[in-house]
């Protein structure tokens, strides 16, 4: 066992329990917290917690604890009952431990520059879906730097459905799954003509965005048609650090998204930040589609200063600086995180080939949690 899982003395307090571990850190385990977290308060099968909290008092107290090299043992003022701790969980489980360093996202940026140097992660399709280190290595790409490329995929029709199944279950949308990326006569989005289209999100529109986008290539032989990307996080980033005036504007006031799609019984109204940040006041989402902009409705003191703040990032999400771009062959997959990479394409001429590819979306959560499997963790 390593040092730091040694336990040198417990000491009782009122209200919690004070361990003292080998590296000299010290936890603190409130009694409620290790009656409610007991292993015999779990299921041995779905592994979900049984244990009512209200079946106890707010008085509950030890009233003898012991250790041993591996385990903590706590008999308890109420129930007749004992709990057997492993001394590895309770130091993983440290929440005096967990709420000391500031949280830090594990999100790697990039602009075209750093781009360059590593290329986008490219993967196999035949090593993805037979080797479980190249899927955890591609899961973690798309999840680090929020875009990637599968190679060599098959072109048949609806074929990307097998790689989806590997990570987990696939997001439905009105436009269906696959949606059809291909030139048709009265297109009810602009994905669906030969026009360019600038960097965006996809269905800004809906409440909760789809998390990750897969673009298969069936063909593209046309001339012209190149994706574009961008990390959006990064340019957000940029924009925090040198024009912190433009990004609370668009932090702190919320557009309105529409969708009034001809085929549909639906009109579609969403309103939101551009960027998006959590708790912690880390970007979250990027949430931008010119086509699906609605009529903005903020107060006229401010409304000069935030189309200066919107037109400024717009220009940034399209400059050399950081946007990215490349052309997709047939048997590719671009994979990115639709809250974070915006994408888009140059124009492409219809008559000179053709251009189809086939749409699919998956929650973050699945890419999370494949991974949180595939890396053995536990909570």
């Amino acid at each position: 066992m390593q040092d730091k899982y040694k336990l040198i003395k417990v000491t009782k307090r009122s209200k919690y329990i004070e361990v003292l571990w080998n590296d000299k850190h010290i936890s603190k385990f409130h009694f409620l917290w290790l009656r409610d977290n007991c292993p015999t308060a779990f299921h041995k099968d779905t592994r979900m917690r049984k244990f009512n909290i209200l079946s106890i008092g707010s008085k509950i107290k030890p009233l003898s604890i012991c250790h041993t090299s591996t385990t903590l043992k706590i008999i308890w003022s109420e129930g007749n009952h004992n709990s057997i701790f492993k001394l590895k969980w309770l130091r993983d489980f440290c929440y005096t431990e967990k709420k000391q360093p500031s949280y830090i996202p594990n999100y790697k940026l990039w602009n075209s520059k750093i781009m360059k140097k590593i290329k986008i992660a490219k993967h196999d399709y035949k090593e993805v879906m037979t080797n479980e280190k190249e899927l955890k290595k591609w899961l973690q790409t798309m999840y680090s730097h929020g875009i990637a490329i599968i190679q060599n995929a098959p072109t048949k029709d609806k074929s990307a459905f097998k790689i989806l199944d590997k990570i987990g279950k696939y997001r439905e949308t009105f436009f269906g799954t696959p949606f059809e990326v291909i030139n048709i006569p009265k297109p009810n989005n602009q994905a669906y003509t030969a026009d360019a289209l600038a960097n965006h999100s996809d269905l800004p529109y809906y409440e909760y965005v789809p998390g990750y986008q897969f673009l298969h290539c069936l063909v593209n032989d046309a001339i012209g048609g190149s994706s574009t990307a961008v990390d959006g996080f990064a340019v957000a980033n940029f924009l925090k650090k040198n024009h912190k005036k433009k990004y609370n504007l668009l932090t702190e006031n919320e557009v309105i998204f529409k969708d009034n799609d001809f085929t549909q019984k639906n009109v579609r109204v969403q309103k939101s930040p551009i960027i998006k940040v959590n708790k912690n006041r880390d970007v979250e989402e990027i949430r931008i589609n010119l086509g699906a902009m609605g009529t903005l409705d903020l107060s006229p003191k401010i409304m000069d200063d935030f189309y200066d703040a919107y037109t400024f990032f717009y220009k940034k999400l399209h400059s050399k600086r950081f946007q990215i771009s490349f052309k997709l062959k047939a048997g590719d997959i671009f994979c990115f995180d639709n809250r974070r990479v915006l994408h888009g394409r140059t124009q492409f001429n219809p008559n000179s080939g053709n251009r189809h590819l086939q749409g699919y979306y998956i929650e973050r959560e699945e890419i999370t949690s494949k991974l949180n499997f595939l890396n053995n963790i536990k909570f």
